[in-house]
């Protein structure tokens, strides 16, 4: 089986920065068609605006794909441009602290929303969409959608109660959709990441090198992981390399849940 994912349309959420960022960036060096969606309209200008006057593989899509609507617009631009959607990685999440003691903090329910919801919703819209452009195709595979998680799902830190059950619901998403859309030729798999050395983590870690020892510390391979780490586990799981592989969490973080988990934040 090819890793290739030359000529393939990919939707790729979360993308005006970070890991989102990375992996559409990458994909669009692999030769495939990708939709760069994000709320943050002008930092997708800003990242990708100038590349995607360019390139005729290249799309930009900035709206709350908490709304029906938007998801709905969503896919109608992303078949306008690309005539289909064969690959959807659901980058898109959000990291915020919660009081775990206080009955009002409403952390939880924005996360699960958030992180959680949105991949679910727009996963479903996708995947109907997936099966209606295989109509009357033969046995071969037919989609591929990819949840970004993170360690956070299994490892515990009271500031990032929210951020941690959204992670781990996120990931029971991803199993209990992978058994249901088996029967459709569609995987649904995730990547669960550590520490990536993408812009806002550089941003966190300046001026604060105990932070970064801490990490690198408490990581087997004694080092932070590049974006395009990142990115390659998505490509495989999104390639018809993975064609056998379905509900799985391959983790990206150096080891680092392997060992008792130190006071460090999972982002």
């Amino acid at each position: 089986m090819s890793f290739s994912i030359a000529g393939k349309t990919a939707i790729v959420t979360g993308a005006a920065n970070g890991v989102g960022l990375a992996i559409g960036r990458h994909f669009v060096e692999q030769g495939a068609n990708v939709v760069f969606a994000d709320m943050d309209e002008k930092k997708l200008c800003h990242e990708i605006g100038e590349e995607a006057e360019k390139e005729e593989n290249i799309r930009i899509f900035a709206g709350d794909l908490r709304k029906k609507l938007t998801v709905t617009n969503l896919l109608s631009s992303t078949v306008d441009a690309f005539e289909r959607v064969d690959i959807l990685v659901n980058a898109s999440r959000q990291v915020m602290t919660t009081d775990p003691l206080n009955p009002d903090d409403n952390s939880v329910d924005e996360l699960l929303n958030q992180n959680l919801l949105t991949a679910l919703r727009l996963s479903q819209a996708t995947a109907r969409r997936m099966i209606k452009q295989a109509d009357g195709d033969d046995d071969s595979p037919i989609g591929a959608i990819v949840n970004i998680s993170s360690i956070a799902a299994r490892r515990t830190h009271a500031d990032l109660l929210a951020y941690s059950v959204s992670c781990a619901a996120l990931d029971q998403m991803t199993r209990s959709m992978a058994v249901a859309m088996a029967p459709h030729r569609i995987r649904v798999n995730a990547v669960a990441f550590g520490s990536v050395m993408s812009a806002s983590l550089k941003g966190s870690l300046k001026d604060h090198d105990e932070t970064r020892e801490a990490i690198v510390e408490n990581t087997p391979l004694h080092r932070i992981a590049s974006p395009g780490e990142v990115s390659d586990a998505v490509q495989y799981l999104a390639s018809d390399a993975a064609g056998f592989v379905t509900g799985q969490i391959i983790t990206v973080d150096g080891g680092r849940t392997l060992i008792d988990p130190a006071d460090v934040s999972a982002h």
